[in-house]
C-alpha cells in the first residue's frame, strides 16, 4: 500500500534544484565578503567593512551561471538600487519618527514591488532596494549617507570586478572572456541532440521545454549590455554566428518533434559534435549528417523522408559551414529588448500591481512592527532593528517560491542557522573565527541558493557574523523570534484580498504568450498570395479560413516559394550563410525565429508561474486552476506553427493533419476563453 503523496505546498518545500557545483562562484564568493570585512577592520573602519561584506553578500546572491557581460547588468542594476537604497534608509532613519517612516516604507515598497514585475532583474533590483533601505535605517553607524552608499557600491563591485577577472574552470587557454557564452551556446546544440534522442518517446516533451531554456539562457548570455552595436572580437561574432546556426536546427529538432516519431540515432551526432566545438573554439570538422536523399533520388528501403528531415540536414550543413569560417559575419543578434512602454505595462498591470500592494503592506508593516518592539525594548540592548523588514522582503518574493513554502524555509533556515552560529561563536576564536566564518559563508551561497532553507541558514550566520564584528552582542534568539514574527505577517498579508482579479500575475504571463504565439502563428500562416515581407496580406475570416486556406491545391503563382525545398537549396551558393541565398524580401526567416523564440519564451514563464501558483496553500491555488491546460494548448499551437512553417518551406502548403492540430488547438483555446485572433491584414 502505497504513502499518500504530500499536499504540493509542502512537497515544493523540499525540492532543491540539482546540478555540479559551480566552483568558480565559490571562489569569487570566498573572496568577496571575508577579505572586503578584513580589510575594513585593519583599517580602522568596521562599519564600512560591515557594509561592504553585506553588499558583496546580496551581489553573490545574483552571481548565477552565464556571460560576463550579462553579469555586469545581473550584479550591477541591483548593486546601484541597493546604493540608492541604503541613501534613502539612512536619511529616512535619522529625520522620520517611527510613523512616518513606517508610512514611507510602504510607498518605498509599492513602488519596488511595481518595478520587480518587469523582470528577474528588475526583481532583484527591487529586493536590494528594500534590504538596503532597512540596513540604513535600522543600522546605526558614525558613516554619513553617502559615505555608505560608496561602501555599498564598493562591496559589490568588487564581487563584479571578480567575475569580470577571474577565468572559469575548463576555459580554453589564454581566452576566457566569453566561456560563459561558449557554454550556453553549446548547451544549446546538446539540448537539440537531447530532444532528437527523445522524439517520438516519453520524453520529448521534457527535452523540447529545455531546448526552451538552452535558447532563453543563451540569448541572454550574448545579450548583454554592450557599448557598440556589432560584436568587436572575431571571438564573439563567431559565437553570434554559432548562435544563429542553432536556429534553424532547433526548428527543425521541434518540427521533428511534433511528428511524433523516433529520429535515427545519427540525426543526434552532429549537433553534438557542434556542441563540443562551440565548447573548444574549434572548426566542426566532420559531422555524420542524416541520411535524407536528394532531389530525383529514390529509398531503397522504405524510410519516410519528411519535411523536418530535410529541414534538419540543410540546417546541419548550413551550420558546418558557419563553424568552418575562422572569422565570423556580423550578425543581427535575435535578443529580446523590452521598451519603456513593455516595463510601464509590466509594473502598472494586474500583476504589477497585486505584487506592489502586497509588498508594500508587507515592508511598511513589518517596518512599524519592528519600530514599535525596538521603541518598547523588547530587543533589550539591541540597536540593529532592520532583521524584521529584511526578513519580511525575502519572504514576500514570490521568485523564491510559493508563500507557504517560503514561510517554511525561511523559519527552519533561520533556526537552523542562529543555533549553528550560536555553537560557533562559543567555539570559534574572535576575532579570527569570525572572519574565517564569513568567508565560508560567502563561499557556500553560491550553492545555498538552490534551497531557499539552505540559503537562509547561510545568510543568517554570515549576517550574524558581521553583527558581532560589529560590536553588537550575540543575537541569535532575537532573530529567531523576529522571523516568526515576519512570517506570519507575511502569511496574513499574503491572503487578503486586494482589488482587481486574484492570480493576476500569472494571467497575464498567459495573456502575454497568448499574444505571443498570436504573433507567430500570424507570421507564419500569412496569405499565401503574399509571402514576401508580410506586407499587403489579407485577413482570412477564422481559425478555420487560417489553416484551410494553405491546405488548398493553389495555382502555380499562388503557392508560397519552398525556401527550404530542394530546389531552393541546390540553387544557393554552398559558400553562403544560414539565411542567404534567397532575396531579403522573400526570406523571412530570422523574423520568424524571433517571434518563436518569444513565443516558447513567454510560454515558459507563464509555465513557471503557473507550477508556482499550483503549489499555494489551497486558498490560493485555487484561484489559477485551469491555467495549465491553457498553458498546454498554447504550447501545442506554437509546437504546430513550428511544424506548419518547416512544412511550408519544404512544399508550400499543408497537410491535412496541421489543418486539423491548428484548428483543435485553436478550438480548445476558444472554449478556455482564450481567443487566438486570426491574423489582420
Amino acid at each position: 500500500m502505497s504513502r499518500p503523496a504530500a499536499p504540493p505546498w509542502l512537497a515544493h518545500a523540499f525540492r532543491a534544484q540539482r546540478g555540479p557545483v559551480p566552483w568558480s562562484a565559490v571562489t569569487r564568493g570566498a573572496l568577496a565578503a571575508g577579505p572586503l570585512l578584513l580589510a575594513g577592520v585593519l583599517g580602522g573602519r568596521t562599519s564600512v567593512g560591515v557594509l561592504a561584506a553585506v553588499a558583496a553578500m546580496l551581489a553573490g546572491i545574483n552571481d548565477r551561471p552565464g556571460s560576463r557581460r550579462a553579469s555586469v547588468r545581473r550584479l550591477g542594476v541591483p548593486a546601484l538600487a541597493g546604493a540608492l537604497g541604503l541613501l534613502v534608509g539612512t536619511y529616512a532613519g535619522q529625520g522620520m519618527t517611527a510613523v512616518p517612516l513606517a508610512l514611507a516604507f510602504t510607498g518605498l515598497g509599492l513602488v519596488a514591488g511595481g518595478v520587480s514585475a518587469v523582470g528577474p532583474v528588475a526583481s532583484a533590483a527591487g529586493t536590494q532596494l528594500l534590504v538596503a533601505a532597512a540596513f540604513g535605517a535600522g543600522m546605526p553607524v558614525a558613516e554619513s549617507g553617502w559615505q555608505r552608499a560608496l561602501a555599498f557600491l564598493a562591496g559589490a563591485g568588487w564581487l563584479m570586478l571578480l567575475r569580470l577577472a577571474l577565468p572559469s574552470p575548463g576555459s580554453p587557454a589564454g581566452d576566457f572572456r566569453f566561456d560563459g557564452e561558449r557554454a550556453a551556446v553549446a548547451e544549446v546544440y546538446d539540448a537539440i541532440a537531447a530532444l532528437l534522442d527523445a522524439a517520438g518517446g516519453p520524453h520529448a516533451t521534457a527535452r523540447r521545454a529545455a531546448l526552451t531554456a538552452a535558447l532563453d539562457h543563451a540569448q541572454d548570455a550574448l545579450g548583454g549590455p554592450r557599448l557598440r552595436r556589432y560584436a568587436g572580437s572575431s571571438a564573439e561574432r563567431r559565437l553570434q554566428a554559432r548562435y544563429a546556426a542553432a536556429l534553424p536546427l532547433a526548428e527543425a529538432a521541434t518540427a521533428l518533434f511534433w511528428v511524433g516519431e523516433p529520429v535515427a540515432a545519427r540525426a543526434s551526432e552532429g549537433p553534438r559534435r557542434l556542441a563540443a566545438a562551440v565548447r573548444g573554439d574549434t572548426p566542426a570538422g566532420p559531422l555524420p549528417a542524416p541520411r535524407v536523399p536528394r532531389a530525383g533520388l529514390r529509398l531503397r528501403a522504405a524510410v519516410p523522408v519528411t519535411p523536418a528531415l530535410r529541414a534538419l540536414d540543410d540546417a546541419l550543413l548550413r551550420a558546418a559551414q558557419a563553424f568552418d569560417r575562422a572569422d565570423g559575419a556580423h550578425h543581427r543578434l535575435i535578443a529580446r529588448r523590452l521598451g519603456v512602454r513593455d516595463a510601464a505595462r509590466a509594473v502598472f498591470g494586474a500583476g504589477g500591481r497585486e505584487y506592489g500592494l502586497r509588498v508594500a503592506l508587507c515592508f511598511g508593516g513589518s517596518a512599524a512592527i519592528a519600530q514599535t518592539l525596538h521603541h518598547t525594548r523588547w530587543y533589550g540592548h539591541h540597536e540593529h532593528w532592520y532583521w524584521l523588514p529584511v526578513t519580511a522582503v525575502f519572504l514576500v518574493k514570490p521568485d523564491l517560491g510559493p508563500l507557504a513554502s517560503r514561510v517554511l524555509c525561511r523559519a527552519a533556515g533561520t533556526v537552523l542557522g542562529a543555533l549553528v552560529f550560536a555553537v560557533l561563536a562559543a567555539l570559534l576564536p574572535r576575532p579570527a573565527g569570525l572572519f574565517l566564518l564569513v568567508a565560508v559563508c560567502g563561499a557556500l551561497v553560491p550553492v545555498a541558493v538552490r534551497h531557499f532553507a539552505a540559503l537562509t541558514a547561510v545568510i543568517t550566520v554570515l549576517v550574524l557574523a558581521l553583527v558581532m564584528v560589529g560590536g553588537e552582542p550575540q543575537a541569535s534568539v532575537s532573530r529567531i523570534g523576529e522571523t516568526l514574527l515576519a512570517c506570519a505577517l507575511v502569511l496574513v498579508v499574503g491572503h487578503l484580498p486586494v482589488p482587481g482579479r486574484r492570480g493576476g500575475a500569472v494571467k497575464a504571463r498567459l495573456a502575454t504568450a497568448g499574444t505571443a504565439a498570436h504573433a507567430y502563428l500570424a507570421h507564419v500562416l500569412g496569405d499565401p498570395g503574399h509571402p514576401a515581407d508580410g506586407a499587403g496580406r489579407r485577413a482570412p475570416s477564422g481559425p478555420a479560413d487560417l489553416a484551410g486556406r494553405w491546405a488548398q491545391e493553389e495555382p502555380a503563382d499562388r503557392t508560397r516559394p519552398a525556401k527550404g525545398g530542394p530546389a531552393d537549396r541546390a540553387a544557393r551558393p554552398a559558400e553562403d550563410g544560414p539565411t542567404s541565398g534567397v532575396p531579403a524580401r522573400c526570406d523571412d526567416r530570422p523574423e520568424r525565429w524571433a517571434l518563436r523564440r518569444e513565443a516558447y519564451r513567454a510560454l515558459a514563464e507563464a509555465r513557471t508561474a503557473i507550477a508556482l501558483a499550483a503549489a499555494e496553500l489551497p486558498a490560493l491555488a485555487r484561484h489559477t486552476e485551469g491555467t495549465d491546460a491553457v498553458a498546454e494548448v498554447l504550447e501545442r499551437l506554437v509546437d504546430t506553427t513550428t511544424a506548419c512553417a518547416v512544412h511550408l518551406d519544404d512544399t508550400g502548403r499543408l497537410t491535412p493533419r496541421h489543418v486539423r492540430q491548428l484548428r483543435a488547438a485553436l478550438t480548445e483555446l476558444e472554449l478556455q476563453g482564450m481567443r487566438v485572433p486570426a491574423p489582420a491584414a
